[in-house]
């Protein structure tokens, strides 16, 4: 069983080992892609794979749909060669239920895959085409918050993204450069309408993606690389558009044992490859199976019925009330308490966590008793049944292959809005008290205690990648388990790190919480086991 156009047609070999197939003639959807193409994405990692594509196949066999999916990777270009133009842009995903069964499915909708690269002119100019065509509806994005950013820590712009601004849009390097570059093909092509959708797992991200093509193009029209009328035009919301949008599915990287499944099933040629950019890619996308996608209903020429494949469509502000309910609440925050235990304690997957009484008491804690009371209720979702979802079905599922490494990935980057808004929300609110706060800062001091690189054992481990790591764990590295020092000594070793309102949202000292994290960071530090000893006690 090969993983080819050819490979597929052998139909009784794949669905007599419980295969899905694209149930629609695939050739058809290419041509009709290559003639009005409707909806382009940028980044083409997991999640996009296991969503977004999905989401497409769906409404392609419902029939709301006669055209597939361009995709675009502009970071590394080795995830379309290796992962797509070998396996003639087909996947295989496979949906791991909590039940233990599995969901097989040979995705097709993907009808061309391109290299966002503008030194290579056939693929840029393959972008180009479909960005001038009148069909376009809409351009959605998975590139990662980071993706966005265009600026150095100090403010100033990054090389490849001032160099860009200087040269214009001819031969873009940074990947919003290369982006802004397509938009504007659009614009000198009859100023054609489009809505550019973030499906980032940021806040306000139409906001972010908004901001970083402005600057773009109010750059290049100062410098007389592109007439004042593109600034207009990214300003004009009758044209081009910015939905805000909420999304939720975990896709965790390419498991082993799926792999294995697959392998058993006769599927050939499922080798993972770590690129360059150590991003670890395989013909295959292992996911959960909840997920949502809300977005706001912004799309000036036109959308596919998203909303027969389950995506909600609503406005901005309850979009935003979903947001916030997921990430400051009711998941996001309770990932995070789970991935800086989990390291601290030696748990490789999400799932065993779940097991352990004492973790699941901590994000319950962190969920129902101090999130809920700060929740805005979006309507679309009931944030009670949200976190009942997260805490009984989606995170104790064992075939969830999901490692606490992996989300104690960029942790810094993730404390202010996980933890930070729910501590500002206590601040504004009249009947709560940020002092009765116990778990939040008991999960900040667990983050201060991981960027030590010391388990609850006492033994060294790497922590995951972060940018701020170097700086903190700096701070926290000069201070070793059992010391002795008094909890003022100690603060006065950590206030740099605790007035970070760049971490945490909030200066804790100014806010009366400072000394609680220093005395839980204290009790952590104690002697080895003292992670597991106050987390009993908690």
């Amino acid at each position: 069983m090969k993983l080819t156009v050819e490979g597929i047609k052998d139909t009784n070999a794949w669905e007599s080992k419980g295969y899905h197939l694209p149930a629609y003639n695939r050739e058809d959807i290419i041509k009709n892609t290559q003639e009005a193409p409707e909806w382009v994405h940028f980044g083409a990692g997991n999640i996009f794979r296991a969503f977004h594509a999905v989401l497409a196949q769906n409404l392609i066999e419902k029939g709301f749909m006669n055209t597939g999916i361009v995709v675009a990777e502009g970071f590394d270009y080795e995830i379309v060669e290796k992962a797509y133009k070998t396996y003639e842009d087909l996947s295989i995903l496979a949906i791991l239920k909590s039940d233990g069964s599995v969901e097989k499915q040979v995705i097709g909708s993907i009808a061309k895959s391109y290299i966002l690269d503008s030194e290579r002119d056939a693929e840029f100019e393959g972008l180009k085409n479909v960005f001038r065509n009148k069909s376009l509806k809409l351009c959605t994005f998975t590139i990662t918050e980071k993706g966005y950013n265009l600026r150095k820590p100090d403010g100033s712009y990054m090389d490849a993204v001032a160099a860009d601004m200087q040269e214009g849009p001819s031969k873009p390097h940074s990947y919003i450069g290369k982006v802004a570059a397509l938009l504007a093909e659009r614009y000198s092509n009859g100023k054609l309408p489009i809505a550019m959708v973030s499906t980032d797992n940021c806040s306000h991200n139409g906001e972010k993606l908004y901001a970083a093509i402005y600057d773009f193009a109010k750059a290049w029209a100062d410098n007389g690389k592109i007439d004042a009328g593109f600034v207009d035009y990214i300003n004009d919301k009758s044209l081009v558009s910015f939905p805000w949008s909420m999304i939720d599915k975990i896709t965790p990287r390419p498991d082993d044992s799926v792999k294995a499944m697959l392998a058993e099933d006769g599927v050939e040629g499922l080798e993972p490859v770590i690129t360059g950019f150590h991003t670890y890619v395989a013909p295959f996308v292992n996911a959960e199976e909840s997920e949502y996608l809300v977005v706001e209903d912004d799309f000036p020429n036109g959308r596919p019925a998203l909303e027969k494949a389950g995506v909600i469509f609503t406005d901005r502000d309850t979009v935003n009330n979903v947001e916030r309910m997921k990430v400051t609440t009711c998941l996001n925050p309770l990932h995070t308490a789970l991935a800086v235990y989990g390291c601290l304690l030696g748990y490789t997957r999400i799932s065993e966590e779940m097991k352990d009484a004492d973790l699941v008491k901590l994000i319950n804690q962190v969920g129902y008793v101090e999130g809920l009371p700060v929740v805005v209720d979006p309507g679309v979702i009931n944030p009670k049944d949200f976190i009942d979802t997260v805490t009984k079905v989606r995170l104790p599922n064992p075939f969830m292959p999901d490692a606490p490494q992996r989300i104690a990935t960029d942790t810094s980057q993730k404390l202010a809005i996980r933890f930070g808004e729910t501590i500002k929300s206590y601040i504004a609110a009249d009947d709560l008290d940020v002092h009765s706060l116990k778990a939040i800062p008991f999960v900040l001091a667990g983050w201060l205690r991981y960027t030590m690189g010391i388990d609850d054992k006492g033994e060294e481990f790497e922590c995951s990648s972060d940018p701020l790591l170097e700086e903190v764990s700096a701070i926290t590295r000069t201070i070793s388990l059992g010391d002795t020092r008094s909890c003022d000594e100690l603060k006065a070793v950590l206030l740099p790190i605790l007035k970070k309102k760049e971490i945490f949202a909030v200066d804790l000292e100014e806010v009366g919480l400072a000394d609680t994290v220093v005395a839980n960071f204290k009790k952590l530090i104690e002697k080895e086991g003292a992670v597991r000893e106050n987390l009993a006690a908690l």
